[in-house]
């Protein structure tokens, strides 16, 4: 499908890449379009140790599952990404086609769940075999615009996510959404609710003013219900000084100097929850694939059902229910999702007052019984005695007399 591309002019606004008026007189390309790529990366990053995708492949590879990266678009072109990315839509610049990225959020988020193994790079995704979908909404990242508004509109926001969710669209099988919003929108969480009634797997950053002067504001869409919402860990396990922290951080993976492809090729470091996010969405790729009849819900459950432990214990703000483990999400055999059911319990429903009455009755039948036994005891024992009063006087007292010898 060839790329088209609407136009748009981009205004500099403190420092960031705004979108001005659509000037419909030129196509939209990025300013920087001939700017050079980044320099590869041969070291293998150590979250590709932590997670070792070659013990994954045997299980999952996420062939035939869509993940759709609503993002600021994916750069398709990049070596490691090149005939993993669809079409997909552009919704900031009107544009049906969303494979270009002026800012490279996108393609780094992209590249962390699709990125493809080249030899001449460390760089590998989780799930290699997975079709990128790419919705672009916006170029900034999961921080607010100048001025304090968020980072994409709720509308545009919503029609994005209704896109990517239904069958004439995106018909994404999971939506990864590394952007933050910290006002509530009631369209955008709609929107979500309909995308997990279509059986879509959603997984958002939980954000990064998780600092101590940083406000630690409630994160959206990741605090919606039916959102896996993700945090971010160093290398050492610790959660990242910047991850927020609340009871909508459901599971943590690595976010910090995460080696990520760069627009236009080669690689940068990123770190971010924006980072930490499409692990989870790439495991519920590969979970999508080895059992397809999953739902949402299950998906989540097996995601957060094997996680590794974390300091915060079984459930906690600041790690989850712990970091994730895609190795044991894809073969761990979980116990029933519903516990058994209790023995029925026996429920007396007569009064107690005639109950009560009932057991002096019977109690009191009991004991006529045991009277009624002694006293006719007691008689065949007088009548006996009498027997033997009368048989004594007939003889006079006298024992009886002994049989002669011989029985004569």
């Amino acid at each position: 499908m060839r790329m088209r591309r609407a136009a748009l002019a981009v205004a500099v606004v403190a420092g960031g890449l705004m979108p001005a008026a659509p000037a419909q007189a030129r196509a939209f390309t990025c300013p920087d379009k001939q700017a050079v790529a980044a320099q590869v990366s041969k070291a293998q990053p150590y979250e590709d140790k932590m997670f070792a995708p070659d013990r994954l492949a045997p299980f999952a590879t996420g062939a035939g599952v869509r993940v759709a990266v609503i993002d600021s678009g994916v750069d398709a072109d990049h070596p490691q990404l090149r005939g993993q990315v669809d079409s997909g839509r552009d919704f900031l610049h009107g544009n049906p086609d969303g494979r270009q990225d002026c800012v490279g959020h996108g393609t780094g988020v992209a590249s962390i769940i699709a990125a493809r193994h080249v030899d001449s790079a460390g760089l590998r995704g989780l799930a290699p075999d997975a079709t990128i979908v790419p919705v672009r909404v916006s170029e900034q990242t999961d921080t607010e615009r100048p001025g304090g508004s968020d980072p994409v509109d709720p509308g545009r926001f919503a029609d994005a996510i209704d896109w990517a969710a239904s069958p004439s669209g995106g018909n994404a099988d999971v939506i990864n959404m590394s952007l933050v919003m910290t006002d509530p929108s009631d369209q955008v969480r709609s929107a979500v609710e309909r995308a997990a009634e279509r059986g879509v797997v959603i997984v958002a950053a939980a954000g990064n003013r998780g600092g101590a002067d940083a406000g630690n504001p409630t994160p959206f869409p990741a605090s919606y219900p039916g959102v896996i919402g993700v945090g971010a860990i160093d290398a050492g396990g610790a959660r990242a000084g910047f991850s927020q922290r609340g009871d909508y951080v459901d599971v943590m993976a690595p976010g910090v100097d995460i080696t990520v492809a760069a627009r236009r090729g080669g690689h940068t470091s990123a770190q971010g929850t924006s980072y930490a996010a499409p692990f989870v969405s790439a495991t519920a790729a590969l979970v999508k694939q080895r059992f397809p009849t999953a739902t949402p819900a299950q998906v989540a459950r097996r995601i957060l059902a094997t996680t590794d432990p974390a300091p915060g214990g079984a459930r906690s703000d600041e790690y989850g229910f712990g970091v994730l483990n895609p190795y044991r999400a894809l073969t761990e055999t979980l116990g029933p999702e519903k516990p058994a059911a209790p023995a029925p319990k026996v429920v007396v429903t007569d009064d107690p007052a005639a109950v009560a009455l009932k057991a002096r009755r019977a109690r009191a039948q009991d004991l006529s019984l045991m009277v009624a036994a002694a006293g006719a005891g007691a008689m065949v024992l007088v009548i006996m005695l009498a027997a033997a009063l009368r048989h004594g006087r007939r003889r006079g007292w006298r024992p009886p007399t002994p049989p002669p010898p011989g029985g004569g």
